[in-house]
């Protein structure tokens, strides 16, 4: 199955034009969503997925016919993705093992469509048990005052080797220079219902301030620190008897699933990101 990616901004006619271009090239539409965030003057989203016999020598003649006659008439960002092309998956980690082992278990159980290139920490303790996945495991210590020699040689390590790279509780802030080198989505598990209690030691804050229900948020990553477009959040109550220590064991299961959706759902082509929010069909 097929999919095609649009961004536009809003007007007359763009699902007629695009359903008329596959339709006259013998392409079946089996799911089409779309959103507005404004009929007049706002932007256009839209995920299609589509099934057409071609050999893939063809592919490149769809692409060109699709830019040439629909996407310069509405002024699209578009891209076409073919899910037998598996985005490649770096995944990163500091101490902390719960959501990377969940990650891999479901990608060994065939439940995220991905390849798996390399587990990179910047501690070895969780070494052996990545072994278990057949995945390397690459250790790459940060010191503070040597910082950008550890972001060199991530960049040596993950550099063109990846589509996507997932930080599952890895404790490092990635610069905006690193994250321009490496030019592939970023996205983050925080361990907090963002924008609330941002940075670090959130349990320990959102227990300070009493709060009645604690969460997890899956983002992009950006420059600036746990802002970026926002893909998936959930949250579990709680009350004022929890420690800190029990908010850590109750947020670790939200941790868990809402990243594992988030990436799912990346590697599925599902989510479009406007200024600083995402649509996610």
């Amino acid at each position: 199955m097929t999919r095609l990616l649009i961004s536009c901004p809003d007007q007359p006619g763009i699902v007629a034009a695009v359903s008329t271009f596959l339709y006259e090239r013998g392409a079946n539409i089996v799911s089409s969503d779309q959103y507005s965030t404004d009929p007049q003057g706002g932007r256009f989203l839209m995920r299609m997925e589509f099934h057409r016999e071609q050999p893939q020598n063809e592919r490149q003649r769809l692409e060109r016919d699709f830019e040439s006659s629909v996407a310069q008439r509405f002024g699209m960002e578009w891209r076409i993705s073919y899910p037998e092309q598996r985005k490649r998956v770096a995944l990163m980690v500091s101490r902390s093992g719960h959501c990377l082992l969940d990650l891999l278990w479901r990608w060994r159980s065939g439940e995220l469509d991905a390849e798996v290139v390399c587990v990179v920490s910047n501690h070895p303790n969780l070494a052996e048990d990545v072994g278990g996945f057949g995945v390397p495991y690459l250790h790459v210590p940060v010191e503070r005052e040597r910082k950008r020699e550890a972001e060199l040689e991530l960049l040596r390590l993950l550099g063109g080797r990846c589509d996507l790279i997932v930080l599952a509780r890895y404790m490092q802030v990635l610069s905006g220079e690193l994250l321009d080198e490496l030019d592939v989505p970023v996205i983050n598990i925080h361990h907090s219902f963002l924008p609330a209690f941002a940075g670090a030691d959130p349990y320990k804050r959102a227990r300070e301030r009493g709060v009645k229900i604690i969460g997890a948020t899956a983002h992009y990553v950006t420059e600036e620190l746990d802002a970026g477009p926002i893909i998936e959040q959930d949250v579990v109550r709680t009350t004022h008897r929890a420690s800190v220590r029990e908010l850590e064991h109750l947020g670790a299961d939200i941790e868990r699933t809402v990243l594992a959706h988030a990436v799912q759902w990346h590697l599925q082509d599902r989510v479009l990101v406007h200024d600083n929010r995402t649509v996610v069909f």
